[in-house]
């Protein structure tokens, strides 16, 4: 019991340290954000800014489903006109457009958690 602890407080300490990949695949130092229109079958076309991106990652949003202008930055994404964020364990999804509550709901199947903007 005390070794997985003490693993698991190294892991902890070289992630946060920037040492280890981050689940993104990028190291923290290429990671960045990804602003792009977000459309499937399902839902969209949405504003979104996806955050701990690389930027080839971002580059393939843009081929995805009907996804299109995918842009990569460094920075943070922009809280201002934000609808709400779905935070999964690979990054955090900022949306400026959609209905909270069916992005909720969107977030929840990603295994997400939904937080409204304000």
């Amino acid at each position: 019991m005390i070794r997985f602890t003490l693993v698991g407080a190294a892991l902890a300490l070289l992630m946060g340290a920037g040492l280890l990949l981050s689940p993104s695949g990028a190291q923290a130092d290429d990671a960045g954000i990804c602003n792009y229109t977000m459309q499937n079958m399902f839902a969209g076309p949405y504003k979104v800014c996806q955050n701990n991106i690389d930027e080839a990652t971002c580059a393939g949003r843009a081929e995805e489903d009907e996804n299109s202008d995918a842009s990569f930055s460094s920075g943070s994404c922009a809280s201002e006109a934000a609808v709400g964020t779905c935070t999964t364990a690979e990054h955090t999804t900022t949306y400026y457009e959609g209905d909270p509550s069916g992005l909720a709901i969107g977030c929840g199947f990603q295994q997400g958690e939904w937080a409204d903007a304000g």
